[in-house]
């Protein structure tokens, strides 16, 4: 699998649960950082996630979980992020750059640290000295649900540094996880970013009615806009339509399992954030990535009408049935 590589997954939820089902099909041991004791010690009993994934059978014999985030980390070689990007800085407030020194760090995050506005791996690199080379992303298209029910998905594996790229691709790979690497640290996580905007978009239009014709629409100028973004961004080669840029995109537009896609469609029937946020009871990464994604772009100033909407509704607090009609008309 990893060779003698020690692999740590910090998080507790839904996605961080369906990393360590992949880990657990290959390793020999994982650590696992969750926050709450009595989570830990219902895993440890039960041997399911309580509150997310809770389907899935956890191989506890193999895991090491911890609620000591400097322990965990000192275990391991390489670290996988899984925790919701709004709350990246608060989880790791009390670790230092020593904490990181020679450690391998991926992003699963799919979201922008708010306050500093800066992708995972900018964010530890800045705040920790991390050095590029030891930065990746995993990247879709994936659904956590999915991977709980063993469906055959793919995984593209980012760094810049293809040597640990490869580690990571073959420790979650599995019967069913299929996995790809790639040198494009920025451009897949800004898409990762990015998707769940157009997500909410999506949700936002299903929620007042609009159908898949116009929706089809809609994806198609979403991809055009990430390749605008991303190419603004970190200028270099890439092909947008692989499955780590349009696949991801299209799957969390898509899927009935899309949190982005089904927090947009509250919003479009008429619900505020906070309901919308309250009902759900889970993080939608797209809601605090738009205002990321929109402050950054003052300095980018690419052309994103999409981008532009979706922040005027959750932000500027503007009608979606106004924004979306204004939106139409830019739109081909």
């Amino acid at each position: 699998m990893s060779g003698e590589k020690k692999i740590g997954v910090i998080g507790g939820g839904s996605w961080a649960t369906a990393i360590i089902k992949m880990l657990c099909s290959n390793a020999g041991s994982v650590y696992w950082w969750i926050r709450k004791t009595e989570t830990i010690e219902y895993i440890r009993k039960y041997r399911h996630n309580p509150s997310y994934l809770s389907s899935v059978e956890l191989h506890t014999d193999k895991l090491h979980i911890d609620s000591d985030l400097k322990k965990v980390i000192a275990s391991c070689d390489v670290l996988i992020m899984a925790v919701p990007a709004a709350f990246l800085a608060e989880t790791l407030k009390e670790t230092s750059p020593e904490d990181f020194r020679d450690k391998i760090v991926y992003s699963a995050i799919k979201g922008i640290v708010p306050g500093p506005n800066l992708i995972v791996g900018e964010y530890f690199h800045q705040h920790f000295g991390l050095p590029y080379e030891n930065i990746g992303v995993i990247a879709g298209p994936c659904h956590a649900e999915e991977v709980a029910m063993e469906k055959l998905s793919y995984l593209t594996v980012a760094s810049q540094g293809a040597g640990h790229a490869k580690i990571v691709a073959d420790a979650i790979s599995c019967r069913y996880i299929r996995t790809t690497v790639s040198d494009d640290i920025y451009g897949t996580e800004y898409s990762a970013v990015l998707k769940n905007v157009f997500a909410l978009a999506s949700g936002i239009c299903h929620g007042l009615g609009y159908g898949d014709n116009f929706q089809a629409v809609l994806i198609s100028n979403s991809i055009q806009e990430i390749e605008r973004f991303v190419g603004a961004v970190h200028p270099i080669g890439r092909d947008i339509n692989s499955s780590a840029y349009l696949g991801d995109l299209l799957v969390t537009a898509y899927s009935q399992f899309s949190r982005n896609r089904m927090f947009g469609a509250m919003i479009g029937k008429g619900y505020s954030v906070k309901m919308a946020q309250l009902e759900m009871n889970m993080v939608a990464e797209g809601y605090y990535a738009v205002k990321c994604i929109y402050e950054i772009n003052t300095r980018y100033k690419v052309d994103m009408p999409i981008t532009d909407a979706v922040y005027n509704i959750l932000y500027e607090k503007i009608s979606p049935a106004i924004e979306i009609k204004l939106l139409t008309d830019k739109l081909s």
